[in-house]
């Protein structure tokens, strides 16, 4: 059982997944929002794919890491910011299907470093099939909340 920070946490992640353009961008959508664990959902689109049709692996990197980092603020009080420093990807298997969901999870949560985990499942005809496992390692930045950047 994770302990709660901040009451408000789920408003807090939306809310910041809300200005990642990056997630826009690829068209993802964050619909589960619990503590210590998010999921993100990607539908297909032709527009994510590499040669041989699959959803490519640099965006499955973009959502399993997202995924794991918004587990980890869902911990955090609200004027801390997370921000991963290191993760390793495997890819298990080919993104192949009509939807990806990352389920993001938080493994061990410190005052400074989170330890996140990410599980990417291809829905292909309604059944899902791992296609990436990640491990990830987040800095909690205290007193520094999210700002927009010029671009």
């Amino acid at each position: 059982m994770h302990r709660i920070q901040d009451p408000d946490f789920a408003e807090r992640v939306r809310s910041s997944f809300a200005r990642q353009q990056a997630m826009l961008l690829i068209g993802a959508r964050m619909p589960v929002i619990e503590p210590g664990y998010t999921e993100i959902h990607l539908p297909y689109r032709p527009e994510i794919t590499q040669q041989h049709g699959y959803i490519h692996g640099g965006v499955v990197g973009m959502i399993a890491d997202s995924a794991a980092g918004y587990a980890a603020s869902t911990l955090t009080g609200q004027d801390t910011g997370v921000l991963t420093v290191e993760y390793k990807l495997n890819l298990v298997a080919p993104a192949e299907g009509q939807l990806l969901i990352a389920e993001g999870s938080v493994v061990r949560y410190g005052r400074t470093l989170i330890v996140t985990r990410a599980d990417v499942f291809a829905v292909h005809h309604g059944r899902r099939n791992l296609c990436a496992l990640l491990q990830q390692t987040i800095i909690a930045v205290h007193g520094k909340k999210e700002q927009a950047r010029p671009g």
